[in-house]
């Protein structure tokens, strides 16, 4: 009985991994594809040349690139700030602050979108890379806040009182004590709101300006012509990346542990 359920076990997992992972290899084999239609005609690096030389998706990668890190950064602060100072604090309407700080996360991209369009067209902010790292740190915001909350739900406050007890001061005590143990939160929230700021469509086509088009807005406009190998190639770019940033991670992850 048990080694049914084991097989059976087995095979569901390879079942929903075949199911996640075969269209990214699809994906994967068809960018190194010589043919610019479905068929198969050898092996070619083409694809990948013709992807460096488009000026129009290198200089949309870079305004991703630029707003996704400008809005982490922006977010890090906000979020981070934000939770400490609710984990201090005590009122009434507490909770219902917290509720409300997660609305940007909650609500539709498409209502957000034409919420923020109405706003800087009110305000008269002409449209460009600022309206969009305003955008993008307003939904990026909850990631790093519900991350370093729940953190500071489970930490000890017997550590911050020990570091008093030794004659540190507030500040010294948060830089020394509180803000290494929340360190691990943080990073987890910035690369959520890293991956949700790269990936976001709806929010960018509603603020973004004729100067400032980021790389899945390019990626569409250019699927309106018909999927090309170009995109297949920036496809496996950027899943080497991804993957090559959680091996460094699990790489350092294990260095430490082994130093402990």
């Amino acid at each position: 009985m048990k080694r049914t359920n084991t097989w059976r076990s087995k095979l569901f997992v390879l079942l929903v991994l075949l199911f996640n992972y075969l269209p990214i290899i699809v994906v994967v084999v068809y960018s190194f594809n010589a043919s610019k239609y479905g068929n198969w005609e050898g092996f070619s690096l083409e694809w990948y040349e013709k992807l460096f030389r488009n000026t129009q998706i290198m200089r949309s990668l870079k305004n991703s690139l630029f707003l996704a890190v400008s809005s982490c950064a922006l977010s890090i602060l906000i979020g981070t700030a934000g939770a400490v100072g609710m984990a201090k604090s005590r009122f009434r309407a507490q909770n219902l602050l917290e509720n409300v700080s997660l609305i940007p996360m909650m609500l539709p991209e498409i209502i957000l979108g034409m919420a923020y369009l109405s706003f800087f067209s009110i305000l008269q902010v002409p449209f460009g890379m600022v309206t969009l790292i305003i955008a993008h740190t307003t939904f990026c915001v909850p990631y790093i806040f519900i991350n370093v909350q729940s953190r500071l739900v489970g930490l000890d406050p017997a550590y911050v009182e020990a570091a008093r007890d030794l004659g540190a001061t507030q500040t010294r005590a948060f830089y020394d004590v509180t803000l290494p143990l929340i360190t691990p939160a943080i990073i987890s929230g910035a690369l959520l709101a890293f991956a949700m700021s790269m990936d976001d469509v709806v929010i960018s086509f509603f603020v973004t300006g004729t100067t400032s088009n980021t790389l899945p807005l390019q990626v569409y406009s250019m699927l309106k012509m018909g999927v090309t190998p170009e995109v297949n190639a920036l496809c496996t770019l950027m899943l080497l990346v991804v993957f090559g940033a959680i091996g460094v991670f699990y790489l350092l992850s294990s260095l430490r542990r082994k130093a402990r």
